[in-house]
């Protein structure tokens, strides 16, 4: 529902339906939000409910964010063949209604499911987007403006490789006005860093862990960044996110395995994928990142 208020509330979409299999909770949720639709930017914006996927029909992007919730102390990747199986019957009966829809996988643990996903659509992989790190790389960004006491948005950072505990932060490029940070601290974010920039990538790791203990679940970010997303498809706009794709030739990867890089996105998906100058460490540890994914994609049941 974060998703939906997120998108509703930045005028992402003056259309949105949304399906699922408990049909009274639905009806609630969407008499709640359309009783909101005169404090919204578009008054007039359409929002439906249902649960049966013709409703669909022709959607230029769909997200999905149904599955299993992750549990306290649960590892992201625990929750995958139950998802998995929930994506066998979600995945074809969206692609049956919009057959060149685009994608948006928001599940846990999204890179592996972002895979199924494109297994099961028979779309094109640069219509299959996960969420990824543009969340991770959010919290990042979050993190280094209260450690420099600046603003997120000027704070230029990148978390790659996996959304969970193999995600690299790149901190080779992280920069302020074009300054990089490792420029001014040759051992930023290494262990003889006696700055100890290091535990904010701590920080970012165990984040989700610690809202899920005090909260119950993550919503508010997830949905804000799977909103910008959309928007960056739908209007076009071209802007590098850090989103799950099919990576293999980057890096050296040479498996066809899904992970995040920034991603130029428009109205094709994945329109690029920017190539970043990593460092060896940086390489080294998405090159493990990938080898953890691919053990996973390996394991699936189909």
């Amino acid at each position: 529902m974060a998703t939906i208020f997120a998108l509703l509330t930045q005028n992402v979409s003056a259309h949105i339906v949304m399906v699922d299999s408990d049909q009274e909770k639905l009806k609630g949720e969407v008499m709640d939000l359309q009783h909101a639709s005169s404090f919204l930017y578009n008054g007039n914006a359409s929002i439906e409910a249902c649960t049966d996927y013709s409703k669909t029909k022709d959607s230029s992007v769909c997200v999905i964010a149904a599955g299993v919730r992750q549990k306290v102390g649960e590892d992201r990747r625990s929750l995958l063949q139950k998802n998995v199986t929930a994506l066998k019957t979600i995945v074809p009966k969206l692609v049956e209604h919009s057959p060149r829809t685009i994608i948006i996988i928001a599940s846990n643990p999204v890179d592996v499911l972002t895979y199924v996903t494109w297994r099961l659509s028979g779309l094109e992989k640069n219509h299959i987007i996960g969420s990824g790190t543009n969340l991770d790389s959010g919290r990042f960004r979050y993190l280094l403006s209260q450690k420099l006491t600046i603003t997120p948005t000027s704070c230029h950072a990148y978390i790659i490789g996996e959304h969970g505990d193999s995600c690299v932060p790149v901190w080779s490029t992280v920069n302020i006005a074009g300054v990089r940070l490792r420029d001014i601290n040759d051992n930023i974010g290494q262990d003889c860093d006696d700055e100890n920039w290091k535990d904010i990538h701590t920080q970012v790791v165990q984040s989700a862990y610690e809202i899920v203990k005090l909260k119950g679940y993550t919503s508010w970010a997830i949905g804000l960044s799977v909103s910008q997303i959309v928007n960056a498809i739908l209007n076009n706009t071209t802007s590098v996110h850090a989103v799950t794709t099919c990576v293999q030739g980057h890096h050296g990867i040479t498996d066809e395995v899904f992970l995040s890089l920034p991603c130029v996105l428009g109205r094709s998906g994945v329109m690029d994928i920017i190539r970043q100058p990593l460092t060896d460490l940086e390489t080294k540890l998405f090159r493990k990142s990938a080898t953890i994914m691919a053990e996973h994609q390996a394991q699936i049941k189909f």
